[in-house]
């Protein structure tokens, strides 16, 4: 069977989006700034600064008025609790499992808050498998990960497409192993000249159609 690695944040489901709503969310609650979404967005850098930073960063500026029983609840549960996915995705991954593909997700982050998000948004359901860094001792690009999705549903990585947004975790992991991938562009232009995706596509759902087209 072949098989498709796919990012979760930011490409299956608009992780972002679900934490700028808990965040504006807690901004008002609080009667902090709405203003600070933004500072608060920065510093959060689409999940890719490590969570302790960010508590240390709010805590600093908010400590005096909010509960660190609140930040860490934000952090903690925020993106997780308001994950959505779009009826496009579900669509393209249930036409990729028709079509004999297996699907596993491959996300760098915390386990307990990353199975939370797959879960919530159904995702479990629409997968085979999934593997999160912090349960493999391994965060993409590093190849193991990838090594270990494989492993996981017991297909060959050999022939594999790798599905995600970001240039450095998932194209670049994917062109070290020799795989093919789609990069999820959500607006950008590509930018690297060391390496390159297979394709191009704007969303997460034509990325998928395309890979499962596509002759192996």
């Amino acid at each position: 069977m072949p098989l498709l690695l796919l990012d979760l944040d930011n490409t299956l489901v608009d992780r972002d989006a679900a934490f700028r709503s808990a965040v504006a969310d807690f901004l008002a609650e609080h009667g902090l700034p709405a203003s600070d979404l933004t500072w608060v967005m920065a510093t959060d850098a689409s999940g890719y600064t490590a969570r302790h930073e960010v508590a240390t960063a709010l805590t600093d500026r908010y400590g005096d008025v909010v509960p660190t029983t609140a930040i860490r609840a934000l952090l903690d549960n925020g993106a997780a609790d308001r994950v959505v996915l779009a009826q496009s995705s579900r669509e393209a991954l249930a036409k990729a499992q028709a079509d004999g593909w297996t699907c596993v997700i491959v996300t760098n982050g915390r386990t307990v808050q990353q199975e939370a998000k797959i879960r919530n948004a159904g995702l479990d359901q629409l997968v085979h498998g999934w593997v999160i860094s912090e349960g493999v001792g391994h965060k993409k690009p590093e190849p193991e990960i990838f090594q270990a999705a494989a492993a996981t549903v017991s297909v060959p990585l050999p022939g594999a497409w790798v599905i995600g947004d970001s240039p450095h975790a998932d194209i670049a992991g994917a062109s070290t192993l020799g795989l093919r991938s789609v990069w999820v562009t959500d607006g950008r232009v590509w930018t690297e000249d060391s390496y390159r995706p297979t394709h191009i596509a704007d969303d997460v759902a034509s990325a998928i159609n395309h890979a499962i087209s596509t002759s192996r």
